[in-house]
């Protein structure tokens, strides 16, 4: 009989499904702690190996955003954990005998073991049932045992459930190189604090926090090889400490470090970080008629360096998650496991591409180790791509102030324009040999497939001039071919005759008048050559009898795409040096038309890249081989055109950093390269990637390529150029600040923006910038239009932060 209230027909709510939690850690506390609220019927059991007291970390770390998602959670447990919390908004940095001080990072640290104890007194209050000193070897025997519908497998990071059904999770595994100890120190530090330490073995660094009233975090971490050589693989853990303690007297004040790991021998506490990630979170196993969820949660189904601080804040958002969907789906267990796995998937890809980042650069510290130390500093907190330019002016606008005048003072130029603003570091000079460039920004060559028999026109005048016109300091022209059939379609201009000289020269007088630079690259297409412009079918051969194809060569035979392009034949002897001549009167017609530098295409599968990648040179000469015998016939075209480009004019090289195919040029490949190169008298590296193969499988993302730029830059001690997925001054700014490029190459967006620099600028608020004169009118108009929208955001922002405050004053009064 249906109660009185309720229609007898009305549909019964889903029961909540019985929980089995394997792991009574952050994610399998938190997770069952919501569950319970969401359901007050639900059963929920946790099992956990260790006693209630133990745990084998010092403190945890979260942003204030952790902490706001923890209110909106379950406000009582949170505002236990806050009243707890130890607050700090600075980061410090020790480098080099200078101290850097960032604000406006709301970092809050606890006690892992105050932490765990807050959540297990607030699931028992809520009736969830632990049990701890138990432990689950058989995932299937405590199955069988609880007969849950849902079982999370919350058990870390050496997560057995993981391991038993690997076969459905496929997790991969990746152990950094870096060993690194935790331990502790009796001493409070008002920053989160990174202490940098050179020794004859190489550097080590210290990652510092409070946690509690008196105790602070204290993570020592060094590369393997610096480890092993400073002798801490044979050393006792006494010993090791002392050395730790020796290290890094400067930063404890004559504290002692602290160790909880007693249980180990030797060296045994110095560890590296495995970086998890599983293709799978869910795995369903048959129980007789039952199918049972197994769900991996927190470590065990992802990790995140500590670096970022992220481990426990993704385990308590894998908690909300999950939950959150069970409710919306109610209770119902198929939908809502999908829905969060889509969900939680995608932030944590995210959060770990950003630990990635921040990972590797605490990896090669000695790659920065030669950064002036306001560099350095700029560079560690902008790591993980997450922090950028603008968000640290957000952060702390003086501080950013100071790094802006810094970028300034190094570019010989006074820092304050008009306003007292800074000079945004995208718009500080940069000198190479005798050319000056006003700005950092470079338009990217880019194919427009506009000419007529090799000779630029109208269109190349009005496209390259409009971007000089829009503020960007250097104007490349497109790959321009050396030769006829050194083309990649009908339609690429050329540098073959005396006649695109001259075309070419009307275009560089243009854009001199607009107080740019502007520079040629030439090329030669090779085995890419002899296509359809793009609009046509990007990289199909010809086929229209008006336009013939013509005959191909590269380095060795090859067929671009496989059984439909044209194949080329292998470079002979003498089709070398006649190519080889053709660059050099190339180089000399463009210095007669008055370019300001030059560029040597080698890179994208075009002909002198075919020489530098093993995919497409398998010569057996002198040419073939090794890297540097592969390297040698693009050397020697680079020397030639040296020889007779003018010494006060600089020459970059676009290069292919990364093949992006297994056997392919790598990153390290590249930084040879980039050597090679500069032991030749090349002044800077241009540095793409792919093209070379359709087989290839890049990351692609925001500024995908600059890390190449930044391995060049700071390992082979050569200026580089920042290419790929740059389309904010914000992107700019944060690669020239800090030393990972000296140019930005902005391509795409300046297709469909002609004056991309000028209106960036205008976005910074940016008023000093000068504009074309004619167009004076638009600029004001800009302005004020920005003007308008930033304090509509402004007002917005007030509106929300007074919403924000009445909801945490009711919540606070509850």
């Amino acid at each position: 009989m249906s109660k009185p209230d309720q229609p007898a027909n009305a549909a019964q709510p889903t029961p909540s499904p019985k929980t089995l939690i394997l792991g009574g850690g952050p994610a399998g506390l938190y997770f069952g702690l919501l569950l319970k609220l969401a359901r007050p019927d639900a059963d929920v059991t946790i099992l956990e190996r260790n006693r209630a007291g133990d745990t084998f970390g010092w403190g945890v770390v979260f942003n204030d955003q952790t902490i706001s998602n923890l209110m909106d959670a379950d406000p009582v447990s949170a505002h236990t954990i806050y009243s707890e919390f130890n607050h700090w908004d600075d980061v410090e940095v020790h480098f080099k005998g200078t101290v850097t001080r960032a604000g406006g990072f709301g970092f809050i640290g606890i006690g892992r073991k105050r932490l765990l104890n807050i959540l297990q007194d607030r699931c028992r209050e809520v009736g969830v049932k632990l049990v701890f000193e138990h432990p689950f070897e058989d995932v299937e025997e405590e199955i069988a045992r609880h007969q849950p519908d849902l079982v999370i497998a919350a058990d870390g990071l050496n997560s057995r459930t993981r391991q038993k059904y690997a076969a459905t999770y496929r997790p991969d595994i990746d152990v950094r190189h870096n060993r690194f100890v935790w331990l502790g120190v009796k001493h409070k530090y008002d920053a989160f604090t990174f202490d940098f330490q050179q020794t004859p073995h190489g550097w080590f660094q210290a990652h510092i926090y409070q946690f509690d009233a008196e105790t602070s975090t204290f993570i020592v971490e060094t590369p393997e090889h610096v480890w092993k050589a400073a002798g801490l693989e044979d050393m006792s853990q006494e010993d090791g400490i002392a050395y730790c303690e020796h290290l890094f007297q400067g930063i404890l004040n004559g504290q002692k470090l602290l160790s909880n790991a007693a249980h180990l021998r030797g060296s045994a506490i110095w560890i590296k970080f495995p970086r998890v990630i599983t293709k799978e979170w869910v795995h369903w196993e048959e129980f007789g008629a039952r199918r049972v969820p197994i769900v991996l949660m927190g470590d065990a189904a992802h990790t995140a360096h500590y670096s970022i601080g992220s481990g426990t804040k993704l385990a308590f958002e894998d908690a909300i998650s999950l939950v959150g969907h069970l409710k919306r789906k109610d209770f119902a267990l198929e939908p809502a496991l999908e829905a969060y796995v889509a969900e939680r998937s995608v932030e944590v890809l995210k959060i770990q591409n950003a630990a990635r980042n921040s990972t590797e650069w605490f990896e090669h510290v000695e790659r920065y180790a030669a950064l002036p130390p306001a560099q350095f500093a700029y560079s560690l907190l902008t790591r993980s791509q997450r922090i950028s330019h603008e968000n640290l002016r957000e952060r702390d606008a003086e501080y950013l102030g100071g790094v802006e005048s810094w970028v300034a003072e190094q570019s010989g130029l006074p820092a304050p324009d008009k306003t007292g603003k800074p000079l945004p570091p995208m718009l500080t000079p940069y000198t190479l040999r005798d050319v000056t460039l006003k700005n950092r920004i470079v338009m990217s060559p880019m194919a427009v497939y506009s000419a007529q028999g090799g000779l630029p026109n109208d269109f190349h005048l009005v496209h390259l001039g409009a971007r000089a016109l829009g503020g960007a300091g250097l104007i490349f022209t497109e790959m321009t071919c050396v030769l006829p059939e050194g083309r990649i379609t009908p339609g690429c201009a050329g540098l073959w005759s005396d006649a695109q000289r001259d075309a070419w020269k009307r275009i560089v007088d243009f854009v001199h008048g607009q107080g740019a630079k502007v520079a040629i690259q030439l090329g030669h297409a090779g085995a890419k050559g002899s296509t359809r412009r793009a609009w046509d079918g990007t990289d199909l051969p010809l086929t229209d009898p008006a336009e013939p194809n013509w005959p191909l060569m590269s380095a060795s035979e090859q067929q671009y795409l496989d059984g439909i392009s044209q194949k080329s034949s292998a470079m002979t002897r003498a089709d070398m040096e006649t190519v080889k001549e053709a660059f050099v009167d190339a180089t000399r017609r463009a210095d007669e038309a008055g370019f300001d530098w030059l560029e040597l295409h080698c890179a994208h599968g075009y002909l002198l890249s075919s020489f530098i990648s093993p995919l497409t040179n398998r010569r057996t000469d002198e040419y073939g081989g090794s890297l540097e015998h592969r390297l040698r016939y693009p050397l020697e075209v680079f020397q030639a055109i040296r020889a007779v480009w003018p010494p006060e004019k600089p020459i970059s090289v676009r290069i292919s950093a990364h093949d992006w195919v297994e056997g392919g040029i790598t990153p390290d490949d590249a930084v040879q390269i980039a050597r090679l190169f500069k032991e030749a008298g090349a002044d800077m590296i241009d540095c793409s990637s792919g093209q070379v193969s359709k087989k290839e499988q890049p990351v692609y993302g925001r500024m995908y390529q600059t890390p190449f730029a930044d391995r060049i830059r700071n390992e082979a001690g050569i200026p580089t150029i920042a290419v790929g997925n740059i389309y904010e001054a914000d992107h700019v700014n944060s690669i020239i600040s800090s030393g990972r490029a000296d140019l930005c190459a902005i391509a795409r967006p300046h297709l469909s923006n002609p004056f991309w620099t000028l209106h960036e600028t205008a976005k910074l608020g940016f008023a000093a910038q000068d504009w074309p004169k004619p167009y004076w009118a638009g600029q004001q108009q800009l302005e004020r239009n920005l003007e308008r929208e930033k304090q509509m955001q402004q007002a917005q922002a007030g509106a929300d932060a007074a919403l924000a405050r009445m909801k945490a004053e009711l919540e606070g009064s509850v």
